[in-house]
């Protein structure tokens, strides 16, 4: 794995990814990494009560805590993909432990919400970003048949971490105060530091290529590098394109319940407790959709891109449908609602990132799981505050979820589009060397980068690291 060498014509994804080996131990640091990241930001709509009383603000000014989090976790995304291709996946997953622990632990000393906007917003968020991109390409790079069996297992633990997080930060919060939390929150994220150890470095050679004196020195060669680093070149294909407006509209309303399902139950009138375990029973059923929806997705009855169209309008649905079954005091509706939401958030979640390979090779995944986490950034910046602004127009979380709901259901339909959607079979994957075709109808300068392979002083723009294998080391 520390040598990755080109693949040889006629060999198959199959053959030169090994489906197992130290990729399950890579799995199990997704696993950590995960609940550490998606689990513990979903459970912060414990704190969401606890900081308006103490700020006095209003619902829509507090959700843009959370919502910037979100937004700056995947808005740096795509730094972290080029760090990850330019340098190195395990120092980049360290770096990004560290600073969502640092995060945190100066949230705990906040005096007012222009330091919560920038402590668990956005440095916990950037910090976020260089851990949840890497992970997940990494753990892909080693898997081909069982991708999303084994991304269903390693997302599962967001809805066990959220099951267990939201009565554990209750207690936190009720022991400690919100203070006393937020700085036991920082420790608890430093542990994806050794989450991040455990992928192997890349090996280097001792003399790292570099471009020629006169193409290094210029501007363009430089944005060239840039671009081969995002893999920007995506951005002109058409599935993709579509693909990632599908994501970011569904982005819109996915996080909602997270962040105002807990307020919305305590304000239907039930207990603090009973309204965290909501939540809990949400996450304990999403980590049954995560793994039961990768589980079936590899046994290839199905299409996956025809799997997640189900899942996320189903999801979509039941979002819309939390209000009205609180809306008559009853508990028991509120939490069948909520399991069944919880059972389809986890099992799309599941095929969101598996479809990708699918879309644009496993070759260029680091760069497009990057970019997509950027453009749906903008939804995410904005679903909560809108959730929250509604709240505060009609008095109550009703036009809440139902908004946030239709956005998924939106996302279903723009799926839709995919080109050769409505085929029962898998289009052919793309070839392997489309990009560099693409790049040299746009950047004619390529061609001479890649012409002479003879140079040790020349390296083609694709070879820096656009195989998300390079990152596994």
């Amino acid at each position: 794995m520390t040598n990755v060498r080109p693949k040889a014509e006629g060999q198959s994804d199959e053959d030169e990814v090994p489906d197992g080996g130290w990729g399950w131990v890579l799995v199990g640091a997704l696993f950590v990494s995960t609940s550490l990241v998606f689990g513990l930001m979903r459970s912060l709509g414990i704190f969401f009560v606890e900081f308006v009383q103490y700020f006095e603000e209003s619902a829509q000014a507090i959700s843009w805590i959370s919502s910037t989090g979100l937004a700056a976790q995947q808005f740096f995304s795509p730094l972290g993909a080029a760090l990850c291709n330019a340098y190195d996946a395990r120092v980049v997953v360290m770096t990004g432990g560290c600073l969502a622990g640092l995060g945190l632990i100066l949230a705990s000393q906040a005096t007012c919400l222009v330091h919560l906007y920038l402590t668990m917003g956005l440095i916990s968020g950037l910090g976020w970003g260089l851990v949840f991109t890497p992970m997940v390409a990494t753990v892909m790079a080693n898997f081909t048949r069982r991708r999303a069996l084994v991304l269903g297992v390693g997302f599962s633990s967001i809805g066990l971490s959220s099951f267990a997080f939201n009565p554990l930060f209750q207690l936190l919060v009720e022991t400690y105060a919100w203070r006393g939390a937020l700085l036991i929150l920082g420790a608890l994220s430093l542990n994806i530091v050794p989450c991040g150890a455990l992928i192997r470095p890349r090996r280097r050679s001792k003399a790292p290529a570099k471009l020629d004196s006169e193409s290094g020195s210029s501007r363009a060669a430089v944005l060239r590098r840039v671009s081969s680093y995002l893999e920007l070149s995506l951005l002109l294909e058409r599935p993709y394109v579509t693909y990632t407006l599908a994501v970011t509209l569904l982005n819109v309303g996915y996080f909602v319940p997270y962040f105002h399902l807990v307020a919305h139950s305590r304000q239907a009138g039930f207990s603090e407790y009973q309204a965290a375990f909501v939540m809990s029973a949400a996450g304990a059923t999403d980590i049954l959709g995560r793994v039961a929806s990768g589980w079936f997705s590899d046994l290839g009855h199905f299409r996956s891109i025809h799997l997640l169209t189900v899942w996320t309008a189903l999801a979509g649905v039941f979002i819309m449908l939390l209000p009205v079954s609180s809306s008559a005091g009853s508990y028991a509706a509120l939490m069948a609602i909520s399991l069944f939401y919880g059972f389809c958030s986890g099992a799309l979640t599941s095929l969101v990132f598996a479809v990708v390979p699918m879309i644009v090779g496993v070759e260029r995944v680091m760069g497009a799981l990057g970019l997509l986490q950027l453009i749906e950034s903008g939804a995410g910046l904005l679903g909560t505050p809108l959730s929250g602004l509604l709240k505060d127009i009609t008095g109550n979380y009703m036009a809440s979820f139902v908004v946030a709901g239709g956005f998924l259901v939106l996302g279903s339909l723009t799926i839709a589009t995919l080109p050769h959607y409505f085929s029962c079979k898998e289009p052919p994957p793309p070839q392997r060397r489309s990009l560099d075709e693409k790049d040299e109808g746009l950047h004619p300068e390529l061609e001479q980068m890649h012409s002479s392979p003879s140079d040790p002083n020349h390296r083609g723009v694709n070879e820096v690291s656009s195989n998300p294998q390079e990152c596994v080391g």
